[in-house]
């Protein structure tokens, strides 16, 4: 009897990682005076694989509540900015089939730097994020198979412990009668 057997089993194949910093220019309609808060919202990708890389497609909305007009007035000043993100893949198995990618945000999109241009009149916002894409595909494993007459050695501790328990019942008898 051979003492080896493959296994086809789905695993993680190949993983990906990558942090992006983009640097996006906002132009509000009025002319700012001052930047109150900035917070990045409404995240959603998609992704597909192409060679060795995952191509990460996605949106998310930059808002910037700033005060205009002398600081007399504020506004929340909102841009959807699309991005394309590719992922290089690091394998350790080449030969699998059925893949499926999952990518997962590490780090949402964040703000990190809200600043008014030299020019007085747009934002300059940094944004960072990152992602970790993870391939999954039907690969081999290789086992060691034990004759069937092997039998595991466990190490068992006596563990032996008395214990004594009283009961006591009682019982209650109530009769009741009505005419």
């Amino acid at each position: 009897m051979k003492h080896l057997r493959q296994i086809v089993t789905k695993a993680v194949i190949a993983k990906g990682k990558k942090r992006t910093e983009s640097i996006e220019v906002l132009c509000p309609p009025n002319t700012p005076s001052s930047i109150l808060g900035c917070w990045v919202i409404n995240h959603t990708f998609q992704s597909k694989k192409h060679g060795k890389y995952v191509e990460v497609t996605g949106k998310f909305d930059i808002n910037v509540w700033y005060a205009h007009h002398d600081h007399s007035k504020t506004s929340v000043f909102t841009e959807t900015i699309s991005y394309k993100d590719r992922i290089k893949l690091h394998y350790r198995d080449q030969d699998s089939t059925g893949e499926e990618v999952h990518v997962r945000v590490i780090q949402q999109p964040n703000c990190t730097e809200a600043i008014i241009t030299s020019g007085g009149t747009k934002f300059q916002v940094t944004v960072e994020r990152e992602l970790l894409a993870e391939v999954v595909g039907e690969t081999t494993i290789c086992i060691q198979v034990q004759d069937q007459d092997f039998e595991e050695e466990w190490a068992f501790k006596d563990e032996s412990s008395s214990s004594s328990s009283s009961s006591s019942s009682s019982s209650n008898d109530n009769s009741s009668s009505s005419l």
